[in-house]
């Protein structure tokens, strides 16, 4: 139980320290010239759209389990 809950903290730290990272580096970077600018680290608008896939995936499947009951 102790393995699962380190392997979940351990993926939210991560997710969470780049989203500071990028959101810290997009408010540097309105100041910037566009030469200076560096790219986010994750793409964030593909990670929307898999959780919004992701999301409708497990309610088919639910609702698909909890008919055939």
């Amino acid at each position: 139980m102790r393995l699962l809950l380190g392997m979940v903290l351990g993926a939210l730290l991560t997710v969470g320290a780049a989203y500071l990272y990028d959101s810290h580096h997009a408010a540097l970077a309105m100041n910037a010239p566009a030469s200076a600018q560096q790219r986010p680290l994750v793409n964030w608008d593909v990670v929307a759209a898999k959780c919004g896939h992701l999301a409708k995936r497990a309610r088919s499947e639910w609702n698909r389990l909890a008919s055939s009951s």
